[in-house]
């Protein structure tokens, strides 16, 4: 099975359809929309016996165009990429970076799908979609789109690790409209395969993508917070968003009760069993001996009591996370 794969060789977990499902759900979509076309025509004939001829023909083009034009491209804007068709074979029109689609999306493809499908036979589409690496037909290059399968093995999806608790609802007022689509498709496929890479490694690569992204909405990474982990939190802000818009579920103030109220639906679900708790990678120290600490910046040490229990850890105004800052 093919997956999508970036320049610095990384696999995303969405896979691309290929041609057999792709033409069977399209033939799927043709013989729902050409039995509507035949039922609101026979309507129509019913309707406009007493009109003169061009009038008839003026509405049987009328209809065909908002039928087997109009018709998908309103259902897959609705559906957000899931037809009749497409549902019934596992597929879903996402964009490149794995958003939902929005209506100017389906209405690309839909006004170039009249041309390569319905006018061509789908001839046109079929040489496409066998040209391309990723299965994409011509209205899908020109839309941005991609047609992946939905129905993938739970074991080998991708997980994007949550960022800290502590983090939650810390960049709700960031402007995200200036980030490009394909940034946060590198922001994503690091945070999937970070704990692969060599930390040194993956440390350079989060700090370059935290600057690009810094960069993009105005405002810099905050003092502390190891780049990892801030790109967890800002992904997590924006797929929050996204989910809102598609869905329109969750509040319309976001933050941490919008991120909690959107469980299910944002792409930061709750880690599975197989999944250790996310170690966002600190940074790394250099060979040699450790660094002594000065004796005044050690914390004093109580003299220990005999006989007596040692107190628990009373956590500070950041519980323990697991997220160790950069030193």
């Amino acid at each position: 099975m093919s997956e999508l794969v970036t320049g610095e060789a990384v696999a995303l977990e969405l896979r691309p359809a290929r041609l057999p499902s792709r033409a069977l759900a399209v033939l799927l979509d043709l013989a729902a929309a050409v039995a509507v076309y035949i039922a609101v025509t026979i309507g129509l004939v019913a309707a406009t016996a007493s009109l003169d001829e061009a009038a008839r023909t003026a509405l049987s083009i009328a209809v065909f165009v908002l039928v087997l034009v109009g018709g998908p491209i309103v259902v897959e804007t609705l559906s957000h990429g899931r037809s009749l068709g497409k549902l019934a074979c596992g597929l879903r029109v996402v964009r490149d970076d794995g958003g939902p689609i929005r209506f100017r999306h389906a209405l690309v493809r839909g006004l170039i799908g009249v041309i390569e499908i319905l006018m061509t036979l789908g001839v046109v589409a079929c040489i496409a979609s066998l040209v391309s690496a990723r299965g994409r037909r011509l209205g899908d290059v020109f839309a941005g789109t991609l047609v992946v399968r939905e129905r993938v093995p739970a074991g080998q999806a991708g997980f994007v690790p949550p960022p800290p608790p502590w983090l939650a609802g810390r960049f709700t007022g960031l402007d995200l409209s200036a980030v490009p689509d394909g940034l946060w498709l590198a922001v994503r496929q690091y945070l999937t395969r970070m704990r692969q890479l060599d930390p040194a490694v993956g440390w350079s690569m989060a700090e370059r993508l935290a600057a690009d992204l810094a960069e993009r909405t105005g405002t810099p990474v905050p003092p502390g917070v190891p780049p990892a982990a801030y790109l967890a939190a800002v992904l997590q802000e924006r797929q929050a968003r996204e989910a809102r818009r598609a869905f329109g579920s969750g509040t319309a103030g976001g933050g941490q009760s919008g991120a909690a109220g959107l469980a299910g639906v944002a792409a930061f679900p709750v880690p599975p069993a197989e999944h250790p708790p996310a170690q966002y990678p600190s940074a790394p120290h250099p060979a040699g001996p450790a660094a002594e600490v000065p004796p005044d910046v050690r914390p004093p040490v109580p003299p220990a009591v005999p006989g007596a229990v040692p107190p628990a850890d009373v956590p500070g105004d950041r519980p323990s996370t697991g997220f160790v800052p950069p030193a």
